[in-house]
This record gives C-alpha cells, sequence and structure tokens, in this order.
C-alpha cells in the first residue's frame, strides 16, 4: 500500500491506500491558519511539518497493524501562496497563504498597466494576490532583507519534500503558479521580467520530470517509522490530485471541488487554452504527456459558508436539514457569495469583489439565508464551467460534496448529472502518479467505482437556468460596482507593491 498525504490549508490527512482503490479511514491533524491585519494570512512551516509528521506515524500504525508494507509516500497539498524557505528548508518568516490579500494593490497597478494580459497571454494563468508573482513583488519593497535570506520560493508540497528528502525541486503544476511555459515545462523569463522579478529567479526551483520518485532521509523516516530511502513522490498539488483522483480521463471531462476553494477544472489535449480570454484561472502541467488541466478556482467555496453558519448559529450537522426546509430560490433571497479578503480570482480576478444578500423580508428565515447562500456558490460553479467549455461527464468532490442537499442544488444549476467521490480523491490522484511512478498503474475503472452519481432534477434544471441568468445580471452590476468604487479612489487597505 502507499501512504497518501493531502496537506490542507488547515487540516493535514493520511491514509493508506491500495492499488485497487481501497482506502483505509483518514488520520487528521490541524494547523493554525494566521489571520492578520492588512489582509495578511500566514502559516507556520514546522508546525505543518509536525502535522504532517503526526498524521503519517498514524497511518504507519494502521499498515502495521494490517500486515501490510508501505511501498511509498505520495504528497499533496495546497497550492499558490508563498513559502520562503532557506538551503536546509527552514522556513524564511511565516509561509504566505493563498488566502492572502496583502499584494491586492501590486495586482492592481499590473492589472492598470496590462502585465496581467500580458502574463496570461504567455502562460494562460491569470494573477490574483494569493498568487506567488505579486506577493514576491510585495516583499520586494517592503522586506527585500526577507528575499535575500530565502534560497527557493516554492509552495507547500515542495517545502515538505525539502525537509522530508532534502531535495529542492517543484511538482510541474505548482510551477505552473505563474512562470511556467507548460507545454515545454521550462520558465518563461519574459513572463519573470514582465512582472519585474527576473532578479528572483535564483529562487525558482526547476520542475522535477514526471515520474520522479525522491528517498526518504534517514532521520525523518526514523520519525515516521519508516524504512530510510523509501520512495516520495510529490506532487501534483491538490486541485489536479483532485482531478485524476475522480477519475479525469479524456479531454472535456469536467471536476468541481467544493471545499475551501471552489475549484473548477477541464481536462484538455491544448497547452494554450484559454489563452486571449479574460485574464483568470489556471493553466498547469500534468504528469502526463500532452494533457494540460485549465482550472477555474473561484475563492467562493466552503469558507463562506462556515462564516454564515457560524454567524446563524447553526451546525454543519445541520445544513442538509436546513436546507430542506428552504424551496428552491430560498424564498427570494438571492446572494453574491464573495466572502474571501481577498475578492474573488475565477473566472474573473477583482481584489474588492464582496458578498451580498438581497430579497430579504421579515420572513427570510434562517434556512433561506443558507439556500441563498449555497445555490450562489453553484451559479458561481456554472459561471467558471462554462468559462472552461466543460462538454464531457462531471464528477464532484471536497467537503462540500458530502452534503446531499448542496449537491443535489449543484447538480440542478449545472444542468447535468454529478459523479460524487469519496473524501480520499486528492490521496486517490497522488497515489495514482506514485504508483505509476513505480512502475505499476492502476485499474483506472476500478478506481471509479468509488463515486456515487447524483441524478439532475430537470424541474430544478429549468428553475435555476433562469436563475442563473438573474446571478449573471446581478453580478454584472456589482462588478461595475466596484470599478467604480475604485475610480472614486476606494483603495484596499493594503499599501502598494512593486519591485523598484
Amino acid at each position: 500500500m502507499i501512504i497518501g498525504v493531502d496537506v490542507g490549508s488547515s487540516v493535514t490527512k493520511a491514509q493508506l491506500i491500495g492499488r485497487d482503490g481501497h482506502a483505509t479511514p483518514a488520520h487528521e491533524a490541524r494547523s493554525t491558519v494566521y489571520t492578520l491585519p492588512g489582509n495578511r494570512v500566514e502559516q507556520d512551516l514546522d508546525e505543518v511539518i509536525d502535522a504532517v509528521v503526526t498524521v503519517v506515524r498514524e497511518a504507519v500504525a494502521d499498515a502495521r497493524g494490517l500486515g501490510e508494507p508501505v511501498e511509498a509516500l505520495a504528497l499533496t497539498g495546497q497550492g499558490d501562496g508563498l513559502w520562503l524557505r532557506d538551503a536546509e528548508g527552514r522556513g524564511v518568516g511565516r509561509a504566505i497563504s493563498w488566502m492572502d490579500g496583502r499584494a491586492a494593490a501590486v495586482l492592481e497597478g499590473w492589472t492598470m498597466d496590462g502585465t496581467t494580459r500580458h502574463v496570461h497571454q504567455r502562460t494562460g494563468v491569470g494573477m490574483f494576490p494569493g498568487l506567488a508573482a505579486p506577493l514576491l513583488a510585495y516583499l520586494s519593497k517592503h522586506e527585500p532583507e526577507r528575499l535575500a535570506r530565502a534560497a527557493v520560493a516554492g509552495y507547500c508540497v515542495d517545502a515538505i519534500v525539502q525537509r522530508f528528502t532534502g531535495e529542492i525541486t517543484v511538482d510541474a503544476s505548482d510551477a505552473s503558479q505563474p512562470f511556467l511555459d507548460v507545454a515545454t515545462r521550462t520558465y518563461d523569463e519574459r513572463a519573470l521580467d514582465l512582472c519585474g522579478l527576473g532578479p528572483y529567479r535564483r529562487l525558482l526551483a526547476e520542475p522535477a520530470p514526471p515520474g520522479t520518485l525522491f528517498a526518504l532521509l534517514p532521520q525523518i523516516a526514523s520519525q515516521l517509522g519508516l524504512p530510510a530511502g523509501l520512495p516520495v513522490s510529490a506532487g501534483p498539488f491538490d486541485i489536479p490530485a483532485c482531478g485524476f483522483g475522480s477519475g479525469l480521463a479524456e479531454p472535456g471531462d469536467g471536476n468541481l471541488i467544493i471545499g475551501t476553494t471552489l475549484a473548477s477544472q477541464v481536462l484538455t489535449d491544448d497547452p494554450t487554452a484559454g489563452v486571449g480570454e479574460e485574464p483568470a484561472g489556471m493553466l498547469l502541467a500534468t504528469p502526463y504527456e500532452r494533457r494540460y488541466l485549465r482550472v477555474m478556482p473561484a475563492m467562493t467555496g466552503t469558507a463562506g459558508l462556515d462564516w454564515l453558519l457560524r454567524l446563524l448559529g447553526v451546525r454543519i450537522a445541520e445544513l442538509d436539514a436546513l436546507l430542506a426546509t428552504s424551496p428552491l430560490g430560498a424564498g427570494g433571497v438571492t446572494a453574491l457569495p464573495f466572502l474571501s479578503a481577498g475578492g474573488e480570482r475565477a473566472p474573473f480576478v477583482d481584489p474588492r469583489a464582496r458578498g451580498r444578500l438581497d430579497g430579504l423580508s421579515p420572513l427570510t428565515s434562517r434556512a433561506d439565508l443558507v439556500r441563498a447562500l449555497c445555490e450562489a456558490v453553484a451559479y458561481s460553479a456554472r459561471h467558471c464551467m462554462e468559462t472552461l467549455g466543460v462538454s464531457g461527464a462531471v464528477t464532484a468532490c471536497g467537503g462540500g460534496a458530502r452534503s446531499g442537499e448542496w449537491v443535489r442544488i449543484f447538480a440542478g444549476v449545472l444542468g447535468t448529472d454529478l459523479h460524487v467521490c469519496d473524501d480520499a480523491t486528492g490521496i486517490r490522484g497522488a497515489a495514482q502518479v506514485a504508483w505509476e511512478a513505480l512502475g505499476e498503474p492502476v485499474d483506472a475503472d476500478r478506481w471509479r467505482v468509488h463515486r456515487r452519481t447524483v441524478t439532475a432534477d430537470p424541474a430544478a434544471i429549468e428553475f435555476y437556468a433562469h436563475g442563473y441568468s438573474d446571478y449573471r445580471r446581478a453580478l454584472s452590476t456589482a462588478r461595475e460596482a466596484w470599478s467604480g468604487n475604485a475610480a472614486r479612489g476606494e483603495t484596499s487597505r493594503t499599501d502598494s507593491g512593486g519591485v523598484s
């Protein structure tokens, strides 16, 4: 068996998974997400490493109890952000999360002068405040000494790889954000120069070739209870890992991740997919030849719902019952679901994007408020899926997919059946890549049995088609208002940044 590890934004999971797709129950450990003034969102690398060690040790104990050998350690986890390290893998300051908003003013400047569009035309990446490029630019102005002390500007998964194996590397999926030419798997030096970041090229690790395995260091192996030299597979990061773990196989197939990020993605054989459109989303290299993922990772995921449930004093276990008591359309209440401090990054980029609730009356119930937000998140997913041009089967996974009522809303809004995967989807995708690197490919058909199908209700499809049109009109009006605020000088609280 393989031990798969998924390092989420606040929860790290590990579990055993076999070549037949069977997985043991996951072990979990939490790590702190520091939300600080100035729209800063950070994590401590040492705390994240400790969480990984904890859950891997528990999975090792499971393997011993089953009498099963562990053949490899397969890592996946959150992407984007900026995880600065020194040559020994120690964090140079706290890691900056993908949810961070400090570089919003940098991004606004790049949007105004055309930098974001030019970079998108070269690499297919739509930049947002929590991306490495604007964060590096911000630090170059405000904390240049921090960059001077760093040996590598990487991401969560490769930070763990460096500590566990001693290797400075990066998976091509992470490296795709935002400077990689996905067809050649080499950095686009012109994209770096457009952002004024040529002097920091030294901080970018070269992407590992597909099928690369690393070796577990003896001192780390001892902590984990695993043999020294055990193969370690690193990546892809969590969004593409979920895509492949859910069963994406043919160009046009789509996957929806209902998690902290609401990520919609489509498998494509076109390395220029989306280039020239509105500069948003991602174009990612994958472990497979001539296969790429075009992704719209909206910020409108489960975090906004969690906020509303806390505000209303509702437990997540009550979600399905609550949704069932409010009718289609939430009694006339509508929402815009943009509840991230960093604004929105897909299918459009606007750091000023903010949420709203409309149509309230004294008759509005808690259930109506919750359903309105859940419907709005589903509308956001449809907006992303349409932008991507998804034409094949659609799978769904993530914490939000545990809610049967919410998944039925998604199916109605998207107008298609959803093949819902289990909670091991990201780990399943990472393990699939590891098995292939070991020369033992999995049986994809056997892995697809670990999902259920939710059928779209025809009446809901018809109703939500009108609701989606209303949502798009409300969004268009809101975007004009956000632009008007910018023109009046109502800027982000974060200071302007850039490379001098």
